[in-house]
């Protein structure tokens, strides 16, 4: 609960200073000082650790919220901390003893930790060396936080075709980083560049877990839910921004702007909800109870698919009634709309959302068993 307060407590400052860091090549340096301040970037350490449990099953709705209001404060600054949280849960899930104790220090040290996955034509590619070393070949894109991100977490293709996770001190050398990549409609202050990794080296000691682990399931899909919560803050930050406007401009007893307010309402209170089933979801007994049902792992990552497309549907919907609610006047800078409405568009705009969908609807035709026991 302490990280949801801090959260909650950083989100107007967060909102308020989103424009000085909004422009391409961006970064939130002074919100990420915010964050470490307030303890958030070692929050999600277990206790022996030295964080607080966060995104343990028992706190994944403190998880949830505290992502929330991060988002709702700056989705920019939410989607890096986001990947932040995903590159911490991958290094205690699947690090040795040894690895974990000294990532955690790291951590604690004031490193920012990232999770660079998405290749580029020429794809990340992990290189033995006969000293014991390796050595990276190849591109990642979407690089977030690059240039400021100290501890990406990444994949690379080993010679055999897997695919290894591997964590790159980037205090010690440096990639080459393509800014001209990053010419986005939003989230310019994510700095999400392309990032030349050919040429680094890297000891034994920076591997992570197994290859192929990093698509383990159900934490590679069910890790939706945390975007989502980022994207769910930032449709509430432009709820409450047109509930002020309105109020502004005197519109408060217009027929059509209730109605309006009304289905913003309905879209913000569903994403609310999903927010919290999603946590009690992950919260369930980790086997299925019979036989006939489908298996925890299966249902876990159809839910999130569920999730993480109810959020996009209700987001899209919403800014539409917000663009009408405001008129051309609230589009117009200084007004927030304008950059809330790119930077949620933008993040909305998550890999194969059509497959997840897709995956929804074969899960539900692959078991032969009434609505009320499929999530079951």
């Amino acid at each position: 609960m302490a990280a949801e307060a801090a959260a909650l407590a950083l989100a107007p400052r967060l909102f308020q200073q989103a424009p000085s860091s909004d422009y391409e090549g961006g970064f939130p340096t002074e919100e990420f000082e915010w964050l470490r301040e307030a303890g958030l970037l070692a929050a999600p350490l277990a206790t022996t650790l030295g964080g607080s449990g966060l995104g343990e099953k028992k706190q994944v709705y403190a998880l949830l919220s505290t992502l929330r209001h991060i988002g709702r404060g700056n989705l920019a600054v939410g989607r890096l901390y986001e990947g932040h949280v995903n590159a911490l849960q991958l290094f205690q899930r699947f690090g040795r003893p040894d690895q974990i104790r000294h990532w955690a220090a790291d951590v604690l040290a004031g490193h920012l930790f990232g999770v660079w996955n998405t290749e580029a034509e020429n794809g990340a590619r992990l290189e033995p060396l006969p000293n014991g070393r390796f050595r990276l070949q190849g591109s990642k894109t979407f690089g977030s936080g690059a240039g400021h991100v100290t501890r990406p977490l990444l994949t690379a293709a080993l010679p055999d075709g897997g695919w290894q996770m591997l964590i790159l001190p980037l205090d010690l050398q440096q990639p080459e980083y393509n800014t001209n990549f990053w010419r986005p409609l939003g989230m310019r202050a994510s700095a999400s560049f392309q990032v030349n990794l050919s040429g680094l080296e890297l000891d034994a000691a920076d591997l992570l877990g197994k290859p192929g682990d990093y698509y383990q399931q159900p934490w590679f899909s069910g890790g939706a839910i945390r975007f989502a919560a980022v994207q769910v803050g930032g449709a509430e930050a432009i709820f409450d921004e047109t509930t002020r406007f309105l109020r502004a401009m005197g519109r408060t007893d217009d027929p059509y702007q209730r109605q309006r307010l009304g289905e913003m309402s309905m879209l913000i209170a569903t994403g609310q909800h999903w927010l919290r089933a999603a946590a009690e979801f992950v919260k369930r007994p980790g086997a299925a109870t019979s036989s006939t049902l489908p298996s925890h792992t299966e249902a876990t990552v159809a839910h999130a698919n569920l999730m993480r497309s109810v959020v996009e549907d209700l987001c899209l919907r919403l800014l539409t009634l917000a663009e009408r609610c405001v008129g051309a006047r609230g589009l117009l800078r200084p007004e927030p709309f304008e950059r809330l409405h790119r930077d949620l568009t933008h993040y909305l705009r998550q890999p194969a959302s059509d497959a997840v969908l897709a995956d929804a609807g074969r899960y539900a035709l692959a078991h032969d068993i009434p609505a009320y026991q499929l999530w079951a």
